[in-house]
């Protein structure tokens, strides 16, 4: 019995941990978050001129015109899916994370957790957290994807509305682009848990908290930015499956391995990596965020409570 509590309490305290981790990240990173999406929307389109305020060369111009035409609150459009998905969503990946690797220690019959162990729990943990997270993916690129201003902006319940009217639960509603989500958050997870855990066990521990802390935060930014190089083009794919299609009653972009060879073919290799530049300015600093976070709570709830 006392096993069984104490794996419960292990278990609520990776929830707390994971979600406040989640939490402070999203609050902090949403902006970067919003102008990658802004770029992997924008298809080369001939129609449209340099000078339309939705045309964006880069990150800076896209910074500088969204806040010229559509205000200063338009870099949290969409935040609250996030803000709703991302607590539950990174509690579900921390915890998930750490059942898969007692699950991968147990099968592969070793008694410490190896990189690939790491890596695959990681994989396992991202796939589970996609298939949670996606309906709230879905209502996210659709509020990004909106370029009114101030009041103009639908609000997210709205948008959750008018999906599931329109289209339901299916695969043209709120499970939209969902193997593209999986292949996305499985290939980060696995790349982004199996370097840090890995690289943490070989880079020794400095006996001065600040400088440990600092090697956790460096070793987690490349942590994040190698998981955002890897699964990059996955992303592209989802944000044009999930985003409007290009041509209003025509569905362009249906399958994963389908949108990133429609945009490889019509834009370029470099287009399956539109966005790269703000997601690794997100996810470098967010994961390293995240991973700290999330320890750093999860040791504070062990103390008081184990």
């Amino acid at each position: 019995m006392s096993d069984i509590n104490t794996l419960l309490k292990q278990a609520a305290m990776q929830i707390g941990a994971g979600g406040s981790a989640g939490f402070v990240e999203v609050l902090i990173m949403q902006p970067l978050d919003l102008i990658k999406t802004r770029l992997q929307l924008q298809a080369t389109n001939k129609n449209l001129p340099r000078t339309d305020p939705h045309y964006y060369t880069g990150i800076f111009d896209c910074v500088q015109k969204m806040y010229k035409h559509e205000g200063l609150s338009s870099f949290y459009k969409g935040i609250l899916p996030p803000i709703l998905a991302e607590t539950p969503k990174r509690a579900v990946k921390f915890v998930c994370f750490e059942q898969y690797k007692k699950l991968g220690m147990t099968i592969l019959g070793t008694s410490t957790a190896t990189p690939l162990v790491f890596s695959l729990a990681g994989l396992g943990a991202g796939i589970t957290e996609a298939i949670f997270v996606n309906p709230f993916e879905v209502v996210k690129v659709t509020l990004m994807a909106n370029k009114a201003r101030g009041k103009e902006v639908p609000s997210t319940w709205f948008v959750t509305r008018q999906i599931v009217r329109e289209h339901g639960f299916g695969s043209r509603g709120l499970s939209k682009g969902l193997t593209a989500t999986i292949a996305r958050n499985g290939v980060f997870n696995m790349v982004y848990f199996g370097f840090y855990h890995s690289v943490k066990d070989i880079v020794p521990e400095n006996k001065v908290p600040i400088l440990d802390f600092l090697r956790k935060l460096c070793i987690g930014f490349v942590a994040g930015c190698l998981g955002s190089c890897v699964n990059i083009p996955f992303d592209v794919a989802k944000s044009r499956i999930q985003g409007p299609q290009p041509v209003k009653g025509e569905i362009k972009y249906r399958t994963t391995t389908g949108a990133m060879i429609t945009v490889y073919r019509e834009e370029g290799f470099r287009a399956l990596y539109k966005g790269l530049v703000p997601k690794v300015m997100r996810l470098g600093p967010g994961g390293a965020i995240m991973l700290v976070v999330y320890e750093k709570v999860y040791h504070f709830l062990q103390t008081k409570f184990m």
